[in-house]
């Protein structure tokens, strides 16, 4: 068994229990030392299980907010008197305050973290039958957007458990948020600043169907969705702006070339001279607004016209394969412009899938 005495354990709490105390003796039982308990503007009432456990163990350090401000904020003001006071630390692991975590899961996260210097979460299964229906939904949802929208395959989203290496924790303490939404803005830190992640299996733990949880289901959703889906969008808004800039290149070239060119050459010569114009500004914008990378800038143009290249040649026969199909005239501009715009709309698609995961897929830390 590894020695756990330099890694420190998070426990933010909102209004605890009796729950509480047995988190904490459990935690002590498995071989941790050092707990920040973050007291995030409790009840007057629920005061005392704080108090009392300050006092009752000294490897406690309690950290109060005056109000409620939030899960993310408890987790970031505990982050950043880790990283000032704690200078031998060699990381952290977050832990809920319902214990729906056992120690011994989140020794063995820790154990993980130490072996690989990863982040390791501590993901359940939300296909056992004991899973409260709105957690299961909830977290296969996230999931499955995650994967197809983000490009990350995440088992448990929501999960509360996550053992942090220090060399990690300073990249992920400024991330925006101070609610839940934190821990989702946390996973997408992982992709944008290439932090490697591995998860580790735990029990599935619902104690009264997680009645104690602080999850506000629509409102907290929402704030965690519209996080993901604004990647989405930012590609959409990226491929719109190209995709208008390249169909009017089409339509102009097309036009100032059909009295020069005919047939394939009219069509190769407008699309190639709209795919240059078009991808050059594609390729800042996605760089820059979507997929928010920090692989260098060569690098990633390389990749992006070995897409770019074969996606135009494609772009063109298909183009023409309809018209020679269809045997559409070569004075048919409109209808030239809209068969353009669908084939290079359908290409769009395919080339997000491949930017995301390789083109501008993220320069691992050192």
């Amino acid at each position: 068994m590894q020695d756990l005495s330099k890694i420190t354990v998070v426990l933010p709490s909102l209004d605890p229990d009796e729950k509480l105390n047995a988190v904490i003796d459990g935690l002590l039982e498995y071989g941790f030392s050092d707990i920040i308990l973050v007291n995030d503007g409790s009840k007057p009432e629920n005061l005392h299980y704080f108090e009392d456990a300050a006092a009752a163990h000294p490897e406690i350090h309690l950290l109060h907010h005056e109000v409620n401000r939030g899960k993310g904020a408890a987790l970031k003001n505990a982050f950043g008197w880790f990283l000032e006071n704690r200078p031998e630390g060699l990381g952290v692991v977050t832990v809920d305050g319902d214990n729906q975590h056992h120690p011994a899961d989140t020794r063995a996260c820790c154990e993980k973290m130490l072996e690989t210097g990863h982040v390791v979460l501590g993901c359940r299964d939300f296909n056992q039958e004991d899973v409260p229906a709105r957690s299961s939904f909830g977290n296969k949802t996230t999931s499955l957007i995650f994967k197809l929208f983000v490009g990350m395959t995440i088992s448990d989203t929501q999960t509360g458990l996550r053992a942090i290496p220090r060399s990690e924790l300073v990249k992920l303490v400024d991330v925006y948020g101070d609610r839940f939404e934190y821990e989702t803005n946390m996973l997408l830190a992982f992709k944008t600043q290439a932090i490697p992640f591995e998860e580790s299996k735990i029990r599935t733990v619902y104690i009264e169907e997680n009645k104690s949880s602080h999850f506000r289901v629509i409102h907290d959703s929402w704030r965690i969705y519209k996080l993901i889906l604004a990647h989405f969008f930012r590609y959409t808004l990226s491929s719109l702006i190209s995709a208008v800039v390249d169909t009017g290149a089409f339509s102009l070239l097309s036009a100032l070339l059909k009295n020069l060119l005919e047939g394939f050459a009219l069509t190769a010569a407008a699309g190639v001279g709209a795919r240059v114009i078009s991808s050059l500004l594609n390729f800042y914008l996605n760089k820059k607004l979507v997929f928010q990378t920090n692989v260098s800038t060569g690098k990633a143009m390389l990749r992006y016209y070995c897409l770019a290249l074969p996606q135009m040649a494609a772009q063109v026969l298909l183009t023409q394969g309809v018209f020679t199909l269809f045997r559409i005239q070569d004075s048919a501009n409109g209808l030239r412009t809209l068969i353009y715009a669908i084939v290079m709309t359908a290409l769009y698609f395919l080339s997000y899938m491949i930017q995301q995961r390789w083109v501008f897929a993220p320069q691992k830390s050192e």
